[in-house]
């Protein structure tokens, strides 16, 4: 192996596909490299999803059709570890969590590192949507191009010291550019449909993979009451773990306005629920917080989303210190969520990000 090889992650998707294919045409040694994760073993769900045993078949047909070398790693232990258990453990906790960030974080970047390092691969990539700039010799994480397929909400808990070794090769290419390229290239994988399930949870009920682990009598899956913000109680679920804040479905009927989830309580297995104003809020605390770039200073105006797919939005920082920060928002926001991620930006450099552990209406 030289300095120039590349350990590229391929999931068996368009999108690392193209991104292995565009690295083997600039010229560099490319070992595409497939993550077996927990996500088929004894599960059932589409056959296409990009991290099933398809998606491996189709990552190695497209590195042989790139005359690269496929390897697959085993990451079944650390995913249930990492992944599995801390998504139940949230739940539990009358949180939502994201599990694509927890495994981007703890399992496939740091194991990626890893693997590149027994193969003597001097960088790493993936067909994310996102950018590494490296102006000045100091390496950001920054927006992709395509603001609709940005990716970097996902990204904010990788290592930083990942970014020295990263490369994003389709972070400037519209998604749309990205099949084209991949129909030119002949690869199988052009016209491969997007998975939105969680990988884990590929028929989309998640309180079975709670039941799994918790069972039937844990308290996060028994009923308990749904109270208003006033405390009024009216009605009872079957179960707070069933619900999220800003949720509609589900809820007692009968009043005069649409009424969400505003609050889950696990202590008391209480559900609170109110009108549309009561989610709104004006503050964000987070902690767990990692950052990829220098930390913000108090009174620093940033970015930041509060979900995937919601706009940027900005906020003033409260504080900031090596493991949590506070935000006040400029403009309110509905359904801030506990165990959902804040990203904080800096135009387009992603600074960092955090878990959300509460919101505050003033």
């Amino acid at each position: 192996m030289t300095h120039e090889t590349v350990l590229a992650a391929m999931s068996g998707g368009v999108d690392s596909s193209v991104a292995a294919a565009l690295l083997v045409r600039e010229g560099r040694q490319v070992i595409g490299a497939t993550m077996k994760t927990f996500c088929y073993s004894g599960t059932t769900g589409p056959a296409r999803m990009c991290c099933g045993l398809e998606g491996i078949s189709d990552a190695r047909a497209v590195a042989s059709a790139l005359g690269i070398t496929h390897r697959v790693f085993d990451l079944e232990k650390e995913f249930t570890d990492d992944v599995i258990r801390d998504f139940v453990q949230e739940y539990a906790a009358g949180r939502t969590p994201i599990p694509c960030v927890r495994c981007n974080s703890f399992t496939k970047f740091r194991d990626l590192v890893r693997r590149a390092d027994e193969l003597g691969c001097a960088a790493v990539a993936t067909g994310h949507y996102a950018r590494v700039s490296r102006s000045g010799g100091v390496p950001s994480l920054r927006r992709a191009e395509d603001e609709r397929k940005d990716q970097t909400y996902f990204l904010w808990g990788i290592p930083r010291s990942v970014l020295d070794r990263l490369i994003l090769p389709i972070g400037d290419i519209p998604k749309r550019e990205v099949r084209s390229i991949a129909r030119t290239l002949g690869l199988l994988t052009a016209d491969k449909p997007e998975s939105f399930e969680i990988c884990f949870v590929p028929d989309d009920d998640y309180a079975r993979v709670l039941r799994d682990h918790l069972g039937d009598l844990h308290p996060a899956l028994s009923p308990g009451p749904f109270v208003l913000v006033d405390g009024t109680t009216v009605g009872e679920h079957e179960g707070y773990a069933r619900f999220t804040v800003g949720q509609r479905k589900g809820l007692p009927g009968g009043f005069d306005e649409p009424m969400f989830v505003i609050q889950i309580r696990p202590a008391s297995r209480t559900v609170v629920i109110g009108p549309r104003e009561s989610l709104s809020s004006v503050r964000v605390s987070a902690e767990g917080a990692n950052w990829l770039a220098d930390r913000p200073m108090p009174g620093e105006a940033v970015g930041v989303r509060i979900r995937h797919g919601a706009p940027i939005v900005e906020a003033t920082v409260a504080r900031a210190d090596d493991g949590s920060f506070g935000l006040d928002l400029l403009t309110a926001q509905d359904a801030v969520t506990p165990g959902q991620s804040a990203v904080l930006y800096r135009e387009q450099i992603v600074l960092g990000g955090g878990v959300i552990t509460g919101s505050g209406r003033s």
